[in-house]
């Protein structure tokens, strides 16, 4: 395995510490197959603690994104615009584009231990995910866990990485003190259909076995059906599969949310449309015509579908203390002018 350096003393480099907000950049890149092709650009950071705009309309203030873009490169993800404050793509260069806040773990320590902190819920992966494949390389949440453990913290994560159960030991420690929430976002199980919108992800059925190995420690963890795909993932047939698999797994919950396209996302997954199923491109336009948000009837159709079906396979309700609903956006992002909704790593 080989890093290429690229000197942070450089011209760029200096220009690049300016665009992130960061004390120094070092830009690197990894030869490995799982590394092959994705950029690197480290960072140490003023800060990593943001509060959430429109914090009163949301059942959090306070958010830590260790990452700035992110490998799993789903098509629909709503953070893609965040590339654009950086000059930097929303397209493959978010997918291949990442910052990594490498003192984030020394920086939330001196957060949660200054004064003027007064223990509030944080809340991970809510921008990009913090268990993407990067975190395998730099392992800052392993800091991060530990920090809020030791300041008997509360914190939710949402992920589709299952790297989350590498931190087990370190979660069921934190969960002894505090209040910790575990969500798995898994929206279907078609292979196909993960295989081109969620390229980088691990197969939806590696994320439920991660729910189930949580459950089988006591830590309980719930799914986020999202998102249900219009025309590609809605069929009652392949929600029903979709319910019963994530009811196996052990969920406590289940949150259906239909896919929201905002700017920046929804170009690159309308081009990714036009590309691999182009008969859709029509009706996409008619059900999006409004704005980023499907219509309210369609979105309030799926709700109860999933909400049926997750009563019948006996999903039950969500652990008083151990699972809190996570919204959008991420701190970067303003707040949608439509329907509230989850936000979508």
């Amino acid at each position: 395995m080989r890093w290429e350096n690229l000197s942070p003393q450089s011209e760029h480099s200096r220009a690049d510490a300016a665009l992130f907000g960061a004390d120094a950049v070092t830009v690197r890149t990894f030869d490995t197959p799982e590394f092959r092709g994705i950029t690197f650009h480290e960072i140490r950071a003023r800060s990593i603690v943001n509060r959430v705009p429109g914090a009163s309309r949301m059942p959090f203030e306070w958010t830590v994104n260790p990452y700035r873009g992110c490998s799993h490169a789903c098509v629909y993800c709503f953070a893609r615009k965040t590339h654009s404050y950086l000059d930097l793509d929303t397209g493959l260069g978010f997918d291949s584009q990442i910052v990594v806040k490498v003192n984030a773990p020394e920086l939330l320590r001196r957060q949660l231990g200054s004064r003027r902190w007064l223990g509030e819920h944080i809340a991970m992966g809510t921008n990009v995910d913090c268990y993407q494949r990067a975190e395998g390389r730099y392992r800052l949440m392993p800091g991060i866990i530990s920090a809020l453990r030791d300041h008997a913290n509360p914190f939710s994560i949402l992920t589709k990485g299952t790297l989350i159960l590498r931190d087990l030991d370190l979660l069921k420690q934190a969960a002894e003190v505090t209040d910790v929430g575990i969500s798995v976002s898994v929206g279907f199980l078609d292979p196909g259909l993960w295989r081109t919108v969620e390229p980088g992800t691990p197969a939806p059925e590696r994320r439920l076995e991660v729910v189930r190995v949580l459950g089988e420690h006591g830590i309980g963890c719930g799914v986020l059906m999202a998102p249900v795909i219009p025309f590609l993932s809605d069929d009652p047939a392949q929600l029903r599969a979709t319910v019963r698999a994530i009811a196996a797994a052990g969920a406590t919950s289940v949150t259906p949310l239909v896919l929201h396209l905002r700017p920046g996302a929804r170009e690159w997954f309308m081009a990714w449309l036009a590309q691999h199923h182009p008969h859709l491109v029509r009706r996409y336009e008619r059900l999006y015509a409004d704005g980023a948000y499907a219509p309210k009837w369609y979105q309030r159709r799926i709700t109860r579908q999933v909400h049926e079906l997750a009563e019948e396979y006996g999903i039950g309700p969500t652990r008083a203390g151990t699972q809190r609903r996570i919204r959008p956006p991420g701190p970067e992002e303003p707040m949608p002018s439509g329907p509230t909704q989850l936000t979508l790593i």
